[in-house]
């Protein structure tokens, strides 16, 4: 009775005056009226109403109110040989007083919850306390200014119906980690109030009663809209930068590429004519046309090879992960600086692993940095003429954990200082360079969770490699 009159009144302005009423009624009831129950044990009633409205030492000064009213009733009414009367005086002190001792405690843990409530509500992180079925149950300042709900309107409701939550995966699985583990975070996509959408980073934690069962679940979380936009348009660019230094490597590339599609052509034109006299002769050869079909058709398949290569180079394309043969991968990029070689007058020696192990990764943008990494190499060996241009490629596994690429050159190699900045963006050792170009290499195999670095050899040059962990993913796109 008393904890329900306590909730009905708790917010009323009228709370101390009843406090008051019910004091001096049970005063009243208590002397005057001969009733022979404890009347004074509904003093308890005063206290738990005067917990609400007064700090502890108003609640210890009403609860000696109450001692000093049920004494004084007892020695106005009763003699003090009266043993009924006094056991019911002493029933109705301890009464007060252990009421007074919990009511305290009671006073003291919601003050302290208060107090934690207050520091959640200072925080800029949206905090809210949902129950087992997604219900809200507390929802702080953080929430109300991220979501546009106020507290009133979210406490009640289902949190992720409130929300229009979108999971990064399963929610069967999400809640099957935070049961195993306690914890689960990700990122979450949430509705706000106005309908726009909030990417955020959320982390829940789960709260278990004392035997062990889930009892409610504390999510926190940080608006990362901007930080994801961010990094979405940054990304842009970045393939964007990507696609124009692929399109100048192709722009210095127009001789070889000329030459590789030309080649064919002329192959074919050579292998019809020869075709027509064949068949113009008094007795046709037609093994001798089948056989100058055979090699146009096997030209026309090499030229239309190359073409695609081209296309896939110039094309403006996300990446996309598959099983690749890093072998072909540097034999395709090769056919495409058949001409450079040419006009460098480098020596071109491969070193092959042979068997080598399938890697995940976009074939066009490790094309990219095979051929990108040859020029240079090439590029580096120009003004050298008192000792062989030569260029080595080599590929082969390391550690059987990596797949290693390199590019050697013999060129006259990079300063040490300047090693330590090749790979970053704008900084170049070309006098017509853009620096993007080993900056792009870098971004490429890092999508790909591999590594590049540059280091003197032995002798005169400079070796650029690179490394792909085995079955690697990619991650994001440069």
């Amino acid at each position: 009775m008393a904890g329900r009159l306590s909730t009905l009144f708790a917010t009323s302005s009228l709370l101390p005056v009843i406090a008051v009423a019910f004091a001096v009624g049970i005063f009243v009831i208590d002397t005057v009226t001969p009733l022979e129950a404890a009347v004074a044990v509904l003093y308890v009633v005063v206290i738990m109403l005067a917990s609400n409205f007064l700090p502890r030492p108003g609640v210890l000064l009403t609860s000696a109110i109450c001692l000093v009213l049920t004494a004084l009733s007892f020695l106005l009414t009763h003699e003090l040989d009266d043993g009924t009367g006094l056991v019911k005086c002493l029933l109705s002190i301890a009464a007060i007083g252990i009421t007074t001792f919990l009511t305290l405690k009671n006073q003291s843990a919601n003050m302290t919850l208060r107090e934690q409530a207050r520091l959640l509500d200072l925080t800029h992180d949206a905090i809210f306390v949902r129950d087992t079925n997604d219900v809200i149950t507390y929802w702080n300042r953080g929430a109300e200014k991220l979501y546009g709900v106020t507290r009133e309107e979210a406490v009640g409701r289902v949190a992720h119906v409130l929300l229009q939550t979108r999971f990064p995966e399963s929610s069967d699985k999400i809640l099957a980690d935070l049961l195993h583990t306690g914890r689960w975070e990700g990122e979450l996509v949430h509705t706000r109030r106005d309908g726009t959408r909030a990417v955020v980073a959320s982390r829940w934690a789960l709260k278990r009663d004392e035997r062990g069962r889930p009892q409610e679940i504390l999510e926190t979380g940080n608006d990362v809209t901007a930080e994801k936009h961010a990094q979405e348009t940054l990304a842009e660019a970045h393939a964007q930068l990507a696609h124009v230094t692929r399109a100048a490597t192709l722009g210095e590339l127009t001789a070889s590429i000329g030459h590789e599609v030309i080649q064919p052509l002329a192959g074919i034109v050579t292998n019809g004519e020869a075709g027509l006299r064949w068949l113009k002769r008094d007795v046709p050869q037609l093994e001798e046309v089948r056989g100058a079909i055979e090699r146009m058709i096997r030209d026309g398949k090499r030229a239309d090879q190359v073409i695609r290569r081209l296309r896939a180079l110039a094309k403006k394309a996300p990446m996309q992960a598959m099983p690749l043969d890093l072998n072909e991968v540097i034999n395709e990029a090769i056919t495409l600086v058949q001409r450079e070689v040419l006009n460098y007058r480098v020596t071109l020696q491969l070193e092959l692993a042979p068997d080598l192990p399938p890697a995940l990764g976009d074939r066009v943008e490790l094309q990219q940095v095979i051929i990108n990494l040859m020029v240079n190499g090439m590029q580096a060996m120009e003004t050298v003429v008192d000792r062989p241009r030569s260029l080595v490629v080599c590929s082969g596994l390391h550690d059987a954990q990596e797949i290693l690429i390199s590019v050697q050159d013999s060129g006259s190699g990079i300063a040490p200082d300047d090693m330590k900045r090749l790979f970053k963006a704008f900084f170049t050792t070309k006098p017509n360079g853009m620096g993007m170009g080993l900056s792009i290499c870098r971004s490429i195999i890092e999508a790909h969770g591999g590594r590049v670095w540059a280091s003197s050899n032995a002798g005169p040059g400079t070796s650029f490699q690179f490394a792909l962990p085995l079955n690697a993913g990619i991650r994001h796109e440069p």
